[in-house]
């Protein structure tokens, strides 16, 4: 039986930024598991000495690198006809403005999370691309990871730890606000700075994966408890609890720009009436490996049995597969981050801004 080719994805790179940079690296490298081949088609930024720049660092050193096409605007990855997705890697205040020109031009997406700065913009964007027939999806890579499929399997197919009923994620990342220019993204108000759509996004999902067992389009909306503090106006700590009213679980979630976290932590702790699993990594975003551990009666920490997913690549590779392997079946959505799922994620984050403060432009619009 003859072997089925797998399909190849060019892609147009938007921004290049750190996010941009760990996306390119991961696809560019050697692996034996492809289920896509992926090709960097073309690099658009501000100028053309950044794209230079950028493919000059990223892409000299790879076996499998093509000479993209290297541009001084973003209208010119839109606009090139061998591009197939682009990847949008700006920061989330540009992902309306990005999203729907790209759109505009016909291409499919994949744009980096928080996917929009309210629901309110994600509904307009999706609401673009289907009028255009086109693919898009949020880009967020915690939800592709065969750590999370396995693990969401030992959860809720074997009910390995019996029956979850509570979760605790923590994202901490230290940004001296005083000493940030005023330029930064971080200090306008405008382009969604904050914790919370940086960073406190990703704990949000590790509760979500861990605690809703259904498939997205079946999850309920959890009620929701939060509160916000501010530095000079904006909001640099969020801590929120979620309660689903129909299992009675819990997800404690909390972000904060106000201090820093060490090399190697817990990233997410899942609770269970027969058991516990923690999760490590360098940060909510960058998770290793989860140990699952029996439930804990005595005096000392029960031995546990570790999962490692380590390995070179961060886990950009991951989403790029199936965004390849979406396209090649005509898809315009994925499963795994269907736009129902992108819009009551961006609504839960609403609600937690509603209730601690954060108030920005777009959302009187």
């Amino acid at each position: 039986m003859a072997e089925v080719p797998i399909p190849t994805c060019r892609w147009g790179i938007i921004t290049t930024g750190l996010i941009s940079s760990w996306f390119v690296a991961d696809l560019v490298a050697p692996r034996s598991d492809a289920k896509a081949r992926h090709v960097i088609q073309a690099i658009g930024s501000s100028s053309l000495d950044k794209s230079k720049g950028f493919a000059a660092k990223y892409l000299k050193d790879a076996a499998s690198a093509h000479d993209p096409a290297l541009y001084g605007s973003y209208a010119e990855v839109y606009s090139d006809p061998n591009v197939d997705c682009v990847y949008i890697g700006s920061p989330h205040g540009f992902h309306k403005r990005d999203c729907l020109a790209a759109i505009a031009a016909g291409k499919n997406i994949l744009c980096e999370k928080a996917f929009t700065i309210n629901a309110r913009e994600a509904r307009e964007v999706f609401d673009a691309a289907k009028q255009k027939g086109v693919y898009i999806a949020e880009a967020m890579w915690l939800r592709h990871r065969p750590m999370v499929t396995e693990l969401r399997r030992l959860l809720y197919e074997d009910n390995v730890i019996g029956e979850v009923f509570r979760t605790a994620s923590d994202f901490q990342m230290y940004l001296d606000m005083a000493g940030l220019p005023s330029t930064s993204r971080y200090k306008d108000i405008d382009l969604g700075a904050g914790s919370l759509l940086d960073i406190g996004i990703y704990a949000l999902t590790w509760a979500i994966l861990t605690l809703e067992p259904k498939a997205p389009a079946q999850r309920e909306m959890p009620k929701i408890m939060a509160a916000q503090s501010f530095v000079d106006g904006i909001e640099v700590t969020t801590s929120v609890v979620l309660h689903y009213p129909s299992s009675g679980r819990q997800g404690i979630v909390s972000s904060t720009t106000e201090r820093k976290n060490g090399a190697s932590q817990i990233v997410a702790t899942i609770d269970g009436t027969n058991g516990f699993v923690e999760v490590e990594g360098s940060a909510p975003s960058h998770p290793r490996s989860f140990t699952v551990y029996p439930k804990w009666t005595g005096d000392e920490k029960p031995q546990g049995k570790k999962y490692d997913f380590d390995r070179p690549q961060q886990g950009f590779i991951y989403e790029a597969d199936n965004t390849a392997l979406d396209l090649a079946a005509g898809r315009k959505e994925s499963p795994v981050m269907p736009w129902s799922e992108t819009i009551r994620v961006m609504e839960i984050m609403d609600e937690i801004r509603r209730q601690g403060g954060t108030k920005y432009s777009v959302d009187a619009a």
